[in-house]
């Protein structure tokens, strides 16, 4: 089976779809498939809800998605470096499930795993415990969550080889595993491509059987993220 594709473009077409649930990797701008983001600006598919960590930002990653309307609600972590994300947000233009981090890559994990939810002490007697049920075992009290399993998957890794495993980068690796195995069909978006075998089974990080479709992005941009402060008088 060939999972190598001419694209992006090309990979997306017809497995996406408007009102999809969709998962995509990355943590901030580190380890976001930019190619397979740009591709579904493209496509032009609507109403999609989106689990990803963050939004990127204004103009790049999933930022993009935001300024052409086409993603409706988030499933998210941190969303604090997008201000079009909180304009859409607190005009009541964006709908937001706003989930712990933890919580956030374990329901993708049980997603993939086929566990279909778990109970975890983070967020009880806050909002995030509201509308879910609630048990208690040994004396405390933890709240059910459910997983995750998004329609598609947008992935980026470092180096595929032809049947699909996948080798990530330091920490580019981050949710992209999880989300992953989690989707029903996963793409992903790699900068090398080798035959099968060529990678040293300890260099495997995620394998094949997770992996339908691959796109060769050999110069992705990388932006890299640069804190900045505020500059003081007199110092």
């Amino acid at each position: 089976m060939n999972k190598i594709y001419p694209s992006a473009a090309a990979a997306l077409q017809g497995i996406v779809a408007d009102g999809q649930l969709m998962a995509v990797g990355g943590f901030g701008l580190c380890g976001i498939p930019e190619a397979l983001i740009d591709a579904l600006r493209d496509s032009a598919v609507k109403n999609l809800t989106v689990i990803s960590n963050n939004a990127g930002v204004d103009g790049f990653g999933l930022g993009k998605l935001l300024e052409t309307r086409q993603i409706s609600k988030m499933i998210s972590s941190y969303v604090g470096e997008n201000k079009e994300f909180e304009r859409q947000f607190l005009a009541g233009e964006l709908a937001l499930e706003f989930t712990p981090q933890g919580t956030l890559a374990e329901k993708l994990r049980a997603g993939g795993a086929g566990i279909p939810a778990f109970f975890t002490k983070t967020g009880v007697g806050t909002v995030v415990a509201d509308g879910k049920e609630l048990r208690e075992f040994d004396g405390e009290t933890y709240v059910m969550e459910r997983a995750l399993v998004p329609e598609v998957s947008l992935v980026k890794a470092f180096r595929a080889d032809k049947s699909g495993n996948l080798q990530f980068r330091f920490t580019a690796r981050n949710f992209n595993p999880a989300v992953a195995m989690a989707g029903k069909i996963c793409v992903v978006e790699v900068e090398e491509i080798v035959e099968t075998g060529a990678m040293h089974p300890d260099e495997i990080h995620l394998p094949g059987i997770y992996v339908h479709r691959i796109v060769h992005n050999p110069t992705p941009e990388k932006r890299i993220e640069k804190r900045t402060i505020t500059e003081k008088a007199g110092v």
